[in-house]
């Protein structure tokens, strides 16, 4: 029982991660296309988002190749069970594929609150991360430890640009209420989320990968890193 309970709770971590870490990068695709137009003499900024978006690349497919290892596919997953997904929703009304990139671009309003988003999300990401390397069901298998390990090392610098442009523009930090929805995502996912999951005997597991066709997905992921600073 314990045995069973262990590989299924892996099994959804995994399949709730590889989600969001596809999710994460292809939503950054969108984040970089705003930049480059409304600050395209920003190479800096320009150049720490892309490695962002490599770094959340890289994390999708160091997840697939765990499933890979173990000879079968993520769960199938949707926008539910993501945390920039519904941190999205609530902060602009709208879903993530539905939001309107060039209003972002045109209202500085609305690019400061998605810096402010983007800067919680990847946050509560790091700490969720060093919860789970003390997880005795994670620290069971070890290449789930050194990929969360090497997630923990990354993460820092992914937060680090938005909160830069906030500070370097004097825009205001985040606020109760963002840090609120933020809280309220992270347990809503933890503890109604993913114990319905758990004990969901009709979830599926997807029968492709989610980048399946995707155009050059690591066309930013050869490069030397650059710091966020």
């Amino acid at each position: 029982m314990i045995h069973w309970f262990q590989n299924r709770y892996l099994d959804l971590l995994g399949s709730i991660y590889i989600y969001n870490e596809h999710r994460g990068y292809t939503a950054i695709d969108r984040v970089l296309d705003a930049v480059r137009v409304r600050s395209p003499e920003n190479t800096e900024l320009i150049s720490a988002i892309e490695q962002h978006r490599a770094d959340e690349r890289k994390h999708y497919v160091m997840f697939k190749r765990w499933f890979e290892l173990q000879g079968k596919k993520p769960m199938r997953l949707d926008r539910h069970f993501g945390h920039i997904d519904r941190f999205i929703e609530i902060m602009f009304g709208r879903t993530i594929d539905n939001l309107d990139t060039q209003e972002v671009i045109d209202q500085d309003k609305l690019f400061e609150r998605m810096c402010r988003v983007i800067a919680l999300t990847e946050q509560r990401g790091y700490k969720q991360v060093e919860i789970l390397l003390g997880n005795r069901f994670v620290k069971s298998d070890s290449r789930l430890v050194k990929i969360f390990e090497i997630i923990k090392k990354d993460e820092p610098s992914h937060w680090a640009p938005y909160e830069n442009w906030l500070k370097q523009h004097a825009k205001r930090e985040h606020t109760w209420w963002e840090r609120m929805v933020d809280g309220f995502i992270h347990s809503e996912l933890l503890f109604l989320k993913l114990p319905v999951l758990f004990l969901n005997p009709f979830v599926k597991r997807r029968e492709d990968w989610s980048d399946e066709g995707e155009a050059d997905p690591d066309r930013y992921s050869h490069r030397p890193r650059v710091a966020a600073g």
